[in-house]
C-alpha cells in the first residue's frame, strides 16, 4: 500500500490488538473502580467518614509545603468572612 503522506499504514491484526489492549484496560479499570466502591462502603460501615479519607487521599500526594501554604491561605481567607 502506497502511502506519499507518510502516514502509519493501518494493518487489521495491529489495530484488532490495539482496540482488545484498550477493551482489557476499560475491564480492569472497571473492576477497579468496584474495588474502591467497596472498600469505601466497607470503611463507612465502619464508622469512618468517606469524604475526608478522600480529601486526605489527595492531600497525601501533595508536597508539605504546597498544603501548608494552601491552609494558610484558607485560614486568611475564613478570618476576613468572619469565620476564623
Amino acid at each position: 500500500m502506497s502511502n506519499p503522506s507518510g502516514a502509519y499504514a493501518v494493518t487489521g491484526d495491529e489495530l484488532r490488538q490495539l482496540i482488545e489492549r484498550a477493551e482489557q484496560l476499560e475491564a480492569e479499570k472497571k473492576d477497579i473502580t468496584e474495588q474502591e466502591k467497596e472498600l469505601f462502603a466497607e470503611a463507612k460501615g465502619r464508622g469512618y467518614d468517606t469524604k475526608v479519607m478522600k480529601k486526605l487521599i489527595v492531600l497525601r500526594k501533595r508536597k508539605p509545603d504546597e498544603i501548608s501554604e494552601e491552609e494558610a491561605i484558607l485560614e486568611m481567607y475564613k478570618a476576613a468572612l468572619g469565620m476564623a
